[in-house]
């Protein structure tokens, strides 16, 4: 009896697995090592120091940036939440009608239009209406970030969706309970998980956004991201390094966390 396909077995397979995993990861090590260089040179190693951490730390322009980030991120995926947890609801709890793979793929349209396309349209939308309302301050940020995110949040809410058991809304509805009282108590108590996996997977992607936001900042709303690209512009120096590595650590344990929220079924 032959033996089922597997792609593992076939010759090769192992070395250009692991070729892949070094060309992706290791140059992320090396600039990992080198955050912690007491040299100024990024090519030659002087030691191990955190100094590079305490000047971004001191930095006022990197702490803005942060801070900056961090609000835009933060109300970027509260908001896109809302409006995917919305829209998953709309494509999940209602019969097929026909539209529904048009809603399906407008909802998704951010994932599938290349990020600079997007990046281009909302700038000359927005500068239209900075011409005609005079305002150029986070609100554009915002809602390019919420916009651009609400897919990524949408997925894991739509997958929890679909993967819960009908059987308890429909009691609730046997027994009486006002639509609102039975997605109060018994629907969103079963997609809170996916909810929040949601809530952390736009949160990330907004914090390290660039294209959409270089397009659509005015002076002076530098996000970290930003920044950190204006910084490599005057040559790589191991507070960039140490910078991208408090990033990656960020990026990390988000995902982590969204991970085991997204395993978790009960």
């Amino acid at each position: 009896m032959a033996e089922p396909f597997s792609i593992r077995r076939q010759p090769g397979f192992t070395t250009i697995a692991l070729l892949c995993f070094v060309l992706l990861y290791l140059p992320i090590v090396v600039m990992v090592i080198y955050a912690f260089n007491e040299a100024t040179s990024v090519s030659t190693w002087g030691g191990f120091s955190l100094k590079w951490f305490v000047a971004a730390w001191n930095n006022d322009q990197v702490v803005d940036a942060t801070l900056r980030s961090f609000q835009i991120a933060t109300i970027a995926a509260v908001l896109s939440t809302v409006c995917a947890t919305m829209a998953a609801l709309a494509t999940t709890r209602t019969e097929a009608y026909p539209g529904l793979t048009f809603t399906y793929s407008a909802i998704n349209q951010p994932l599938m239009v290349p990020e600079i396309v997007t990046g281009v349209a909302l700038l000359i939308f927005f500068s239209r209406i900075k011409i005609v309302t005079g305002y150029d301050g986070l609100a554009y940020l915002i809602a390019a970030h919420t916009a651009f995110c609400v897919p990524f949040a949408y997925l894991p809410i739509r997958a929890r969706l679909e993967g819960m058991d009908l059987t308890l809304e429909r009691a609730a509805a046997d027994l009486y309970a006002t639509p609102w009282r039975a997605f109060r108590r018994v629907t969103l108590p079963l997609l809170w998980p996916g909810i929040l996996a949601g809530l952390m997977l736009a949160f990330v992607t907004s914090l390290d956004d660039v294209v959409i936001t270089e397009f659509v900042k005015s002076g002076g709303q530098d996000t970290l991201p930003t920044y950190m690209l204006g910084q490599l512009r005057r040559g790589v120096t191991p507070e960039v390094n140490a910078l991208s590595t408090v990033f990656l650590l960020l990026s990390v344990v988000i995902v982590t966390i969204f991970f085991f929220i997204s395993r978790k079924k009960d």
